[in-house]
């Protein structure tokens, strides 16, 4: 491969990165041509971007992006395929499944939620991970209950007040 065509990947892999929210480092080498169809239609269905990628010009693109990603270099060894997505938790929930069928996609590491995970220990770390919009929601349903609590607390102390002045009158 010559040095302007690396250039050009190292350069659109840097545009990639820089402009994900969330991306997963992951060990597909070994999978059967099938079973590799198989999980890029997966990706494709779960709007997950998979690219098999060099060790080397990954780093690089890393090195050059925005971005701390130190942490990931060890990782960078053997086949290896990059999972881009704007849902942190996405990969590792589609990975668990697809490792029922299968033993690969193996995680290596991932960038997510400006955090870097490295190990396979961690897909059930990065499963229970929520996004930004999913913690939002969690707050402000925690901000309103309170307050429909006191609504139906006085919802229903008019129903008895209503009878207690209703048996007063009566008498």
């Amino acid at each position: 491969m010559k040095r302007e065509d690396k250039n050009a990947i190292i350069d659109q892999l840097t545009e990639e990165i820089n402009q994900a929210k969330h991306f997963y480092i992951t060990d597909i080498g070994g999978l059967h041509a099938g079973n590799t169809v198989a999980l890029r239609r997966l990706c494709f269905k779960e709007e997950i971007k998979l690219l098999v990628v060099k060790n080397t010009l990954l780093r690089k693109a890393l090195e050059r992006a925005n971005g701390d990603y130190e942490e990931l270099y060890p990782v960078l060894e053997g086949p290896t395929a990059i999972m881009i997505t704007d849902t942190g938790n996405k990969p590792a929930k589609m990975i668990q499944g697809f490792r029922k069928k299968y033993d690969k996609p193996v995680l290596k590491g991932a960038y997510v939620e400006e955090c870097v995970y490295v190990g396979e220990n961690l897909i059930d770390t990065l499963i229970a991970v929520k996004s930004r919009d999913e913690l939002l929601a969690d707050l402000v349903a925690l901000l309103q209950s309170p307050m429909r609590n006191v609504l139906s607390q006085l919802n229903s102390g008019k129903h008895i007040l209503a009878g207690v002045v209703k048996t007063l009158s009566e008498r």
